[in-house]
């Protein structure tokens, strides 16, 4: 019985505005579809064209930069003899590095050419956006900036030069004198056997004419007799150079304050030396 007045209940006529809100909620229901609702086949777009590129990040550069050399390449440069802070960029290993990306060494450097164009723009009237496609190239350190402290001479006359060759380092303390050398408590002779050991550790003072005017108390260690000679060549110009500045491009010319880089080459696995290979036999 219960069921039948149920059933009774839910065949009663609506009224008009029954039926009109039904027809309202049903256009709401309609309407409330989801952004991907029928859609059978759906990918994901890259946001860049460059996307299947082998070097995407570098393309999406060079089209920047071109368009941006296209648009600016009238805007005034900077004069030739207007004085600028130079401006070192990344090579092209510092740039694989920073992109991940194989660049060979002829795309960037029709890049660099680009960028270096876009660099000569007067800084007052460059834009926003030409700082912000040059940044990616610019180096993340300024080697200008990194200024040698310079050598102070102590309230004993003395001034420490520190010098290395190979494996070996040396200490040199340079003092106004009579021409005296000890090194590691031995005279210049017996410290050195060779006389061209002895011609490098003095070279400094030679090739400047002060020899008789300045006293060397040197410590040497570590490498052979002509790492720690030429060692101490290095020591004793940085010393000299602390009580007579003016002497630097004497010193430069001799060969006297630039470190030599050079050192013996490790052997490598299956080779004879650094070098060498064994000899090739067909049995």
């Amino acid at each position: 019985m219960k069921s039948l007045t149920t059933s009774a209940r839910n065949q009663q006529p609506r009224t008009e505005t029954e039926s009109e809100d039904a027809s309202a909620g049903s256009l709401i229901a309609g309407s409330r579809k989801g952004p991907f609702e029928g859609v059978t086949h759906v990918r994901p777009m890259p946001v860049s064209p460059s996307y299947f590129s082998r070097e995407p990040h570098f393309t999406d550069s060079i089209v920047r930069l071109a368009t941006l050399l296209h648009r600016y390449q009238n805007l005034p440069v900077v004069a030739p003899d207007q004085e600028r802070k130079p401006q070192l960029w990344k090579t092209l290993l510092e740039y694989r590095v920073y992109s991940g990306e194989p660049i060979k060494a002829l795309q960037y450097s029709r890049a660099l050419s680009i960028v270096k164009r876009l660099h000569q723009i007067d800084p007052k009237l460059m834009p926003a956006e030409v700082k912000d496609a040059l940044v990616d190239f610019e180096k993340d350190i300024d080697p200008f900036s990194n200024v040698p402290k310079p050598i102070p001479v102590d309230r004993f006359g003395r001034a420490v030069g520190v010098g290395r060759r190979k494996t070996s380092t040396a200490r040199a303390w340079v003092v106004e004198g009579t021409g005296e050398v000890q090194i590691n408590g031995k005279p210049l002779n017996e410290a050195f056997g060779r006389i061209h050991d002895r011609e490098s550790a003095v070279w400094a003072l030679r090739s400047t004419d002060r020899v008789d005017k300045y006293n060397i108390w040197a410590l040497v260690e570590g490498g052979g007799t002509t790492g720690q000679a030429e060692a101490l060549t290095l020591a004793i110009a940085k010393g000299l150079l602390a009580h007579e500045p003016a002497l630097k491009p004497i010193l430069r010319q001799a060969g006297c304050i630039t470190r030599d880089p050079r050192a013996v080459e490790r052997k490598k696995h299956g080779h004879v030396k650094a070098r060498k290979m064994p000899a090739w036999v067909k049995r």
